[in-house]
């Protein structure tokens, strides 16, 4: 599907030079001198190699057509990880590069995960915003702190490390974001 090239966000995924390409950030910019054009920076979807690129307004681009598959999470073999799909239950593993480093801490079983494949190769996988995870080891609350919004380290049982406020103790369970390892909120279970 072809797309302006002023139309890209972060997030899409374009073909560009026979590759495909994720764009990481946009930024419009008007110089004094000539038309506007989006600096767009690309990250390639197979290699992770990055490209600043310039789009104008009048060039357009081809937006990749990816199929998103729910699959749940099985288990991990090693650096390979387990997912079956939902509605056929046949069996895919990926490696954890096509996953992220980040991501694959944030795996539970059972867990369901949309899988984006083009032309029915695998490109990435998209976990839920936020995951419900322990609190293993959290630092005792200083005396005074209470009033100020301060933050104290936690750890937590898949051993990423997060700041939580002071009320949270070892063994509350808690939301945590995917995307950066924030704490959410307390969890309501």
């Amino acid at each position: 599907m072809k797309i302006n090239g002023n139309a890209i966000r972060p997030g899409m995924v374009i073909e560009h030079q026979n590759r495909l390409w994720r764009a990481v950030k946009t930024q419009h910019t008007q110089p004094g001198k000539g038309g506007a054009y989006l600096q767009v920076e690309l990250k390639d979807i197979r290699d992770g190699t990055k490209l600043n690129e310039r789009f104008r307004s009048s060039e357009t681009v081809e937006r990749a057509r990816l199929d998103q598959k729910p699959h749940q999470y099985l288990f991990a073999d090693g650096d390979m990880y387990t997912f079956m799909d939902s509605e056929t239950y046949e069996q895919i593993s990926l490696s954890g590069d096509l996953i992220g480093e980040d991501q694959t801490v944030y795996l539970q079983e059972g867990m369901i995960v949309n899988i984006e494949s083009f032309e029915d190769s695998p490109i990435s996988v998209q976990l839920p915003d936020t995951v419900v995870l322990e609190v293993t080891e959290a630092d005792a609350v200083v005396k005074g702190q209470t009033a100020s919004s301060s933050y104290k380290p936690a750890k937590l049982e898949n051993g990423v490390k997060t700041l939580v406020p002071p009320h949270i103790t070892t063994g509350t369970r808690i939301v945590v974001n995917t995307a950066d390892g924030s704490y959410v909120e307390r969890a309501k279970d």
